[in-house]
């Protein structure tokens, strides 16, 4: 589920998190970063659950309303495509996530069920869910591709959701999109036997894993020594100007170049570029890639670069 990039961002949070407190207590605050890490499992079945609640409460909403003393004609035999819909019992019925749910104790939607009628609502009011509703042809593909669609365009961009994720966890913030991408993706290529779809692992493998404490410790053990690399390269700025998170960027960007051997020069400086464009000032990726680009440079010519396997690439 984690792709690098995010790896790096978490680890760039926590440690801005780190100055922003004062704090010198590393082990504390590497287990907050591995905290907010596993934390983005729970934001992804309480998103992927969310599709079975809505399927749950139209179901009950429609046996409730076909039991009414006074009840229409269309109460009475209402339309059940939505309810019947396969990929939606296919969720329903899938035991790895049954089993990550139990696991990981998540119960947000029976605690919140006012959130899964908002949902709901938003759903019948979509021009996706009446397109579908009114298509007398049904299949399997045209069923994964309307759940498909009906999460891209109604649930993921909902406002009241997303002020809920937002409320019930800070650290999810940046968390939402890489994992509403993840279950888009998903979504789009389940097949009917079910066993297309299971539960992502946290990490792709490992390495993952150990680049997270790596590069998180490297960093903040050698705050001071990452700092003098670039200090020389900045005659025109006054070290407190320098913007914090720029200030980060560069020392973990440094650190990689010069403590991770495998990780190739290119891949470093395009990571926190980007990184910087979404998390600094508009003119941060400028200013960083400047001071990166000549510190490459020295590097190279003082032999002080480094690489081995992949990071010669």
């Amino acid at each position: 589920m984690l792709n690098r990039r995010h790896i790096r961002v978490k680890v760039m949070q926590s440690i801005y998190a780190m100055h922003q407190n004062d704090s010198d207590n590393m082990e504390k605050e590497e287990k907050f970063l591995f905290h907010s890490i596993e934390n983005i499992r729970d934001l992804y079945l309480i998103m992927i659950s969310a599709l079975v609640e809505i399927r749950v409460s139209e179901e009950d909403y429609i046996e409730k309303s076909s039991k009414k003393h006074l009840a229409t004609s269309e109460e009475r035999n209402p339309n059940k495509k939505f309810i019947n819909n396969e990929v939606l019992q296919l969720l329903e019925e899938n035991n790895s996530l049954s089993v990550a749910m139990a696991e990981r104790k998540i119960n947000n939607w029976k605690q919140n069920d006012d959130y899964i009628l908002v949902l709901l609502e938003a759903i019948k009011q979509s021009e996706v869910y009446n397109d579908y509703i009114k298509d007398s042809e049904s299949s399997f593909e045209k069923d994964r591709d309307f759940i498909a669609l009906l999460f891209t365009e109604v649930i993921a961009p909902n406002e009241k959701l997303y002020e809920y994720l937002e409320d019930y966890k800070l650290t999810w913030v940046d968390d939402i999109p890489l994992v509403n991408t993840m279950i888009a993706k998903q979504l789009k290529q389940i097949k009917p036997d079910g066993n297309s779809f299971f539960v992502p692992r946290l990490y792709k493998d490992a390495d993952d894993k150990d680049f997270v404490k790596s590069l998180f410790r490297k960093t903040v053990l050698n705050d001071r020594e990452l700092a003098k690399e670039f200090i020389d390269k900045t005659p025109n700025w006054d070290t407190e100007r320098i913007a914090e998170v720029d200030a980060i960027i560069l020392k973990m960007a440094i650190c990689e170049f010069l403590k991770f051997p495998s990780i190739p020069v290119k891949v470093t400086i395009n990571e926190y570029l980007e990184i910087a464009k979404e998390y600094s000032t508009p003119k941060s990726s400028i200013f960083i890639n400047g001071i990166l680009d000549n510190l490459i440079k020295d590097y190279q010519t003082n032999n002080k670069l480094i690489k081995t396997g992949r990071g010669l690439m």
